[in-house]
């Protein structure tokens, strides 16, 4: 009987412990984001006890019958480097209700401070601040 006992009470608190880790799963940015403007998907996935996001898919491919390079970049050795593929969420770790890290603009080729936070299951806020005055915001939505 006393074995049943710890056995029930050891299933209450598991069972309770799922119910509070619930939450977390909603605030998960990792999956496949379409950008505001629909131009961009970019994967976001865990990167150690970060989370990091590569872009995976460009509305246009192309610039000229080439395909897009990230010809921006402060690095000049990375200007020849596919778009398709370059890092944009840079090493973000949980702080809070949110995430963050870095962000890399590949139209300017800077990196920014920034954070994610979770909009609800399908939406994520993306901003990125100079100086951490001057912010951005853009809401990407989940895709397929």
């Amino acid at each position: 009987m006393q074995r049943m006992r710890r056995l029930a009470a050891i299933l209450i608190v598991s069972a309770f412990g799922a119910g509070l880790s619930a939450p977390a799963l909603a605030n998960d940015p990792a999956g496949l984001w379409l950008t505001e403007e629909g131009d961009a998907k970019i994967r976001v996935a865990k990167c150690g006890d970060a989370i990091c996001g590569n872009i995976t898919w460009l509305k246009e491919p192309t610039d000229n019958g080439r395909p897009k390079v990230d010809k921006n970049n402060a690095d000049a050795s990375k200007r020849s480097r596919p778009i398709i593929g370059v890092p944009i969420v840079l090493s973000m770790k949980p702080d809070g209700s949110k995430w963050s890290g870095q962000v890399y603009n590949a139209e300017d080729g800077k990196t920014y401070s920034g954070n994610i936070t979770m909009a609800g299951n399908n939406a994520l806020k993306l901003q990125g601040c100079v100086g951490g005055f001057i912010c951005k915001t853009k809401t990407w939505t989940r895709t397929n």
